[in-house]
């Protein structure tokens, strides 16, 4: 007896889209470089001082300002700091210990983000998903208590670092 089997039309197999390759950053017809939400600046990644300037005179208002107060506090405090850009925020860190300290723009705050921030005293008031990431958040109005976030500085460079 003959087997019957009964002759299917072929499905499309269909293939997932291939991965777009990496598109240079925008920049807007002023050249100033492409503010994401919150104002954050999109600056390509990059170690060393430069990018961290870049990103830092890219902030919107009253945020450079405050920028440049926590880039000079974190070289006074930590003079051989390395710094870099990754993620569209300025890294700080001790060269073989990994990254302390980061910061990002948000609408209405900057974001400072200490990798190993439930080690600090006193603790660093904002609470994270990772138990040891802890952030300050700084607004216009309140400006940089620096014999604080300072001592919050000295205190992070000393731990070993974050390491993507």
């Amino acid at each position: 007896m003959a087997n019957k089997t009964s002759a299917k039309p072929a499905k499309a197999v269909k293939t997932p889209a291939k991965r777009a390759a990496s598109k240079p950053l925008a920049k807007p017809a002023d050249g100033k470089p492409v503010l994401l939400s919150g104002g954050n600046p999109q600056i390509p990644k990059g170690d060393g001082d430069a990018p961290v300037q870049a990103y830092i005179a890219a902030m919107p208002d009253w945020k450079q300002e405050v920028g440049r107060q926590l880039d000079a506090l974190i070289v006074k405090t930590v003079p051989d700091v390395r710094k870099a850009v990754k993620w569209n925020s300025p890294f700080y860190g001790v060269e073989g210990q990994g990254w302390f300290l980061s910061f990002h723009c948000f609408t209405r705050y900057v974001k400072v983000a200490f990798f190993k921030g439930s080690s600090l005293r006193p603790l660093p008031p904002g609470e994270s998903k990772d138990p040891n990431t802890r952030y300050l958040d700084i607004y216009e109005a309140e400006g940089i208590d620096e014999a604080l976030v300072g001592d919050w500085i000295r205190q992070a460079a000393q731990l070993p670092g974050w390491v993507p």
